[in-house]
């Protein structure tokens, strides 16, 4: 199997612009069990800003002191999801604990674009997801299951941006974190670079839709799109 980061750094080179390179950035599913299976941390952003107001995983972007000697982007953004996640959070991940998950980019025709990866952990051992926020960055915080979430945003209770709603929609499921985990830890991380293929209702797709290529949602073929109608998100995704 092709190690992870030599497998990242040809999809970046096949995807992103080298003369206008996305921001490498990093964020972490803080994972803990609960009666009703396992909660994810989530956490709301303040009113300026990137995703402003959206309830997001904690994270940010990849810093020059997350980088050692060998100069491995991977390594690095796993650095910055543990301290970012100290950081707006006050929990404590180690970054070699952190299960790859996915990474996802956005449109090329957005203007300010991360590279983000997205990784997994349990909370630590003792710390009972006790959590603390600065009021500034970030707003507020919330331990939620993943289905939970999913009904927040269909309620119109918390915003989300489409790769953490469909992050959410593949955590849903799972009996418990250390079966999450387990379950994470056997596939390959999923790399996404969206596509937006329709206004009316806003249609994001990802590799393996019909219509990704050509920006034709209506092309017959295999599906892997987001629907954001307003009366419902519908994720659609190939067997």
């Amino acid at each position: 199997m092709t190690p992870l980061s030599e497998r990242f750094r040809d999809w970046m080179a096949r995807h992103d612009d080298p003369e206008d390179p996305a921001t490498p950035a990093a964020t972490v599913l803080v994972l803990r069990d609960s009666g009703d299976g396992p909660e994810v941390l989530m956490v709301q952003r303040n009113s300026k800003g990137a995703f402003a107001s959206n309830w997001v995983f904690p994270g940010g972007k990849v810093d020059a002191e997350d980088f050692d000697a060998t100069n491995d982007i991977e390594a690095a953004s796993r650095r910055a999801a543990a301290r970012e996640a100290a950081e707006e959070t006050d929990v404590l991940i180690e970054s070699t604990a952190l299960v790859p998950f996915s990474h996802w980019m956005p449109p090329p025709v957005v203007p300010r674009r991360f590279s983000t990866w997205f990784y997994a952990t349990e909370v630590p051992a003792g710390t009972d997801g006790h959590v603390t926020i600065d009021g500034g960055e970030i707003v507020d915080h919330l331990w939620v299951t993943p289905s939970d979430a999913l009904a927040k945003h269909a309620a119109g209770e918390v915003e989300l941006v489409p790769p953490t709603w469909v992050t959410l929609r593949h955590l849903h499921g799972h009996p418990s974190t250390a079966d999450l985990l387990h379950a994470i830890a056997l596939r390959e991380p999923r790399f996404y670079v969206t596509r937006r293929i329709a206004v009316d209702p806003p249609t994001v797709a990802w590799h393996g839709d019909a219509g990704y290529d050509t920006g034709d949602a209506s092309l017959p073929g295999p599906r892997h799109r987001l629907v954001m109608d307003p009366r419902g998100w519908h994720f659609e995704q190939p067997d």
